[in-house]
């Protein structure tokens, strides 16, 4: 019977036409075997082919992060390039510091609109709690439904009342007593989809309904952990510097375990990690177990060919040789002892300030015109003047002049 069954390949027919039932049971057995190793064997054969699929994606390269970073319109140097690379792919927050305005915080917008993962950002500030950080009960949420549970108990219980006080009554008001009873049968005969009985018939309201999901207010933190889309969201954690101790210490067991615990509802733990960008404008020294659990890259003034092309991109200034001009400018600006030397942010604003007034070539009145969208302190204004403003343009206007021959 095994011979056969195994040289025919048969063995539902076989066991069918077992004349004992040693015979059967043996047949169903061997059919039992054959099915879990067909199984095996589909098994193995899907991890390979997943196996083969990932192998054949290919892995992500330098060229093609800073390519990305292109598409949204940021320009990156060949340092953050790498960094961004290196946070994407070994899943670790990117710690980036550096002068106010010089592209930072611009760094996790372009990854989110190359990747297309959300951008959720927390804005940090002196004094920020773990309720604006993470999350909080909607209160007033909570207030209302207790008093419309409470509203749709009182009126249930005075339906009842009145029915009781009918029933006892005599025969003289049957057509009251018809009336109310139809009444609280409507009530009785209320389905929770019946709007206008829905107050009434409702259940009684819990402590655990109160706090459920349904009044859960996620902040940023909790937003980017539960966060189940397929593509990684991207949160940025903004000038950390400006948060206190207490939160940054708390920000510590965020970063590695990536699950935060509501105690009433339970923990939340990330189905992929966020790609994550911490900014500090180094106001003040982060913490080095902060730092430990980060990628780091100081992001610097950009020299004059690739602030001229940043500028040019994001500005509405349409002349190539003001925009230069304006590079030039601001970097000659940014060696001087000021308070708050410009930044990228600033020189943009200048150009565009500039185009504004149809200047197409920087000059010493152009530039004393427009010195607020550049300078942002009084003191800082009266020292370019003092120093020689004129001279300063002149000298910018050379420069971005030889370098324009030069790269022609």
């Amino acid at each position: 019977m095994t011979a056969l069954g195994l040289r025919g390949g048969n063995f539902w027919a076989v066991a069918i036409n077992a004349s004992t039932l040693e015979e059967r049971r043996a047949s169903l057995a061997l059919i039992v075997m054959a099915i879990m190793a067909s199984d095996a064997k589909a098994t193995v054969a899907e991890s390979k082919a997943e196996a083969n699929s990932t192998a054949a994606q290919p892995a992500l390269t330098l060229d093609e992060v800073r390519s990305g970073l292109e598409s949204a319109d940021y320009l990156p140097d060949e340092g953050l390039v790498a960094a961004v690379y290196l946070a994407m792919t070994l899943r670790r927050p990117l710690l980036l510091e550096g002068e106010a305005g010089v592209g930072k915080t611009e760094v996790a917008k372009a990854l989110s609109a190359w990747t297309g993962g959300a951008l959720i950002r927390l804005q940090c500030y002196e004094g920020i709690s773990i309720s604006q950080a993470v999350y909080e009960w909607d209160y007033a949420r909570q207030i209302l439904s207790l008093r419309v549970a409470e509203a749709g108990g009182n009126r249930a219980a005075a339906a009842g009342d009145q029915t009781a006080s009918v029933e006892t009554g005599d025969e003289t008001n049957s057509s009251s007593y018809s009336g109310t009873a139809s009444m609280a049968s409507g009530i009785g005969d209320a389905k929770p989809g019946d709007k206008t009985n829905s107050t009434a018939s409702s259940p009684t309201l819990q402590t655990s309904d109160l706090y459920s999901e349904q009044f859960l207010v996620r902040r940023p933190l909790l937003q980017a952990v539960a966060d189940e889309s397929p593509v990684a969201p991207v949160l940025l954690i903004d000038e950390i510097d400006r948060a206190d101790d207490e939160f940054e210490a708390f920000l510590l067991e965020v970063l590695s375990d990536w699950t935060i615990t509501v105690p009433e509802i339970g923990a939340f733990t990330a189905s992929q990690p966020p790609l994550t960008v911490i900014t500090s404008n180094r106001t003040r020294d982060i913490h080095d177990a902060l730092r430990r659990r980060c990628l780091y890259h100081w992001v610097e003034h950009p020299d004059l060919a690739r602030e001229t092309a940043i500028v040019s991109l994001r500005s509405s200034a349409s002349s190539e040789t003001l925009v230069r001009q304006v590079a030039a400018a601001s970097g000659r600006l940014r060696n001087g002892n000021f308070y708050k030397p410009p930044s990228v942010a600033e020189s943009i604003a200048w150009a565009d300030a500039l185009s504004a007034l149809g200047v197409e070539d920087l000059d010493e009145a152009a530039a004393g015109q427009t010195l607020g969208a550049v300078l942002k302190y009084r003191e800082d204004q009266e020292r370019a003047r003092a120093n020689g403003l004129g001279e300063l343009v002149a000298e910018a206007v050379a420069g971005a002049s030889a370098e324009s021959d030069r790269r022609v």
